[in-house]
């Protein structure tokens, strides 16, 4: 009943999220709201699109929720009306740069979404087999910790590999937007300090033997780097990123 629930909500925000596209004349993410929207819905549909090859429904809160806190900042604190994007923005990298970078932030939902319950279910077990009292019974229907971190490993490398293309189209789309590849402005750095986490995860991971708990919260980092780059990077920093804040 959850996920049918989920699917009519979804299907109710991708309409919104058209109609947002056709009202702008242009892909619906030209600005703060627009991308919280749009990512919101995005994060929802890789989730229940995922529950067809595998059953992830034990993410349903965590997921969800999350969607809700994006959705509720989008109409609280960055709703803006519908306007023309500025010149730098007018271009089809627009659609190639921001789609890729929300499709991974999507990736990267879930595997903060599991890596948040292979602690809690780590912890449990470690309690369970010390002959403690099983304070997290919901946690039954959680797989254990060792699944958890092997299911995130294989999606957070999906989800690297979909980041570095936003690193490289971000670099060509500044090099015929403003004439350079790079420029150490605010937003570059923290989209490659995000590429840097997640290759340190990936790296610690495969071949240094980062597993368990240590694993999970290199995963948990970086994904705090990517809400931190979604947020405060656009809104309080200064920078040739700026208009992508709450620009019309």
């Amino acid at each position: 009943m959850a996920v049918a629930v989920a699917i009519i909500g979804v299907a109710i925000h991708g309409a919104g999220v058209i109609t947002r596209a056709i009202g702008a004349g242009r892909v619906p993410w030209g600005n703060m709201y627009e991308f919280l929207t749009t990512g919101a819905f995005l994060v929802v549909a890789v989730f229940l699109l995922s529950l067809i090859r595998r059953d992830l429904r034990f993410l349903g809160t965590f997921v969800l929720g999350l969607a809700v806190i994006m959705m509720v900042a989008a109409s609280v604190t960055y709703w803006t009306p519908v306007g023309h994007l500025v010149p730098a923005l007018q271009s089809y990298w627009l659609v190639i740069h921001v789609s890729i970078a929300v499709m991974s932030a999507s990736l990267f939902t879930l595997t903060f979404a599991m890596s948040a319950l292979q602690l809690l279910q780590s912890h449990r077990q470690k309690t369970l087999a010390a002959g403690g009292v099983d304070k997290l019974g919901f946690m039954r229907l959680v797989p254990n910790a060792l699944s958890l971190e092997n299911l995130s490993y294989r999606i957070n490398t999906v989800g690297f590999v979909g980041w570095t293309f936003t690193l490289m189209f971000g670099a060509i789309w500044a090099e015929k937007a403003w004439g350079r590849f790079w420029g150490w402005d605010t937003k570059e750095v923290w989209t490659f300090v995000i590429w840097v986490v997640y290759a340190g995860y990936l790296h610690a991971r495969a071949t240094r033997g980062w597993t368990g708990t240590r694993a999970a919260w290199l995963s948990i980092a970086g994904y705090l780097c990517v809400i931190f780059n979604f947020t405060v990077v656009n809104v309080f920093f200064n920078g040739l990123h700026s208009y992508s804040g709450l620009s019309q």
